[in-house]
């Protein structure tokens, strides 16, 4: 778990110091800068380590370089706010592929009510593609107070919430289902 938080704080760490440096100093030229040089020198540490990098930490490092240099170019934060919303729009094309969440549920869920777990992927690909949706809407506005809200409170608490929601709903559909097997 300690690793997952590490590797999610090392992800977001340019739009972290972007944010921090921003609302620090009001001056998004420097911001963005700081935040593209961060990056860079993340991905230069870690082939400098010998650590693999994925293709994530090259598309994430494109992004930030481009969307930094937006930033930059026009004087302008959003395009950095938005940033979140291009790994949300991935997140959902992936999820569209049929069955990818079977693989993440218990044996007595995946054998008792499959197609109900392939309809929840696509339930979560159209959740990712709102809250991609949502941030680039929040982003527009250009308060960063909302933002910050936005990406840590609404899309953590609505994930969270639809994880629970789905908790419920396929415990009982299963309980429901094997119960009437026996019967």
């Amino acid at each position: 778990m300690k690793d997952v938080f590490v590797r999610l704080g090392t992800d977001f760490l340019s739009a972290i110091v972007f944010l921090v440096l921003y609302l620090s100093t009001g001056n998004v030229v420097l911001a963005a800068s700081v935040a593209i040089a961060g990056a860079v020198a993340q991905v230069i540490y870690a082939r400098v380590k010998e650590k693999p990098l994925s293709f994530m930490t090259y598309a994430s490092l494109g992004l930030v370089i481009v969307l930094g240099l937006a930033t930059i170019l026009t004087n302008d934060p959003r395009f950095v706010l938005a940033k979140p919303s291009i790994a949300h729009f991935a997140i959902a094309a992936i999820m569209l592929k049929r069955g990818w969440m079977l693989r993440y549920m218990p044996p007595i869920v995946s054998e008792t009510i499959p197609e109900y777990v392939a309809a929840a992927g696509y339930a979560w690909a159209a959740l990712m593609l709102v809250l991609g949706l949502g941030t680039i809407a929040v982003a527009w506005t250009g308060d960063l107070k909302l933002w910050a809200f936005y990406v840590s409170v609404v899309l953590v608490g609505v994930k969270l919430l639809a994880f629970a929601v789905q908790y419920v709903v396929f415990r009982v559909i299963t309980i429901n289902r094997i119960r009437a097997a026996s019967a």
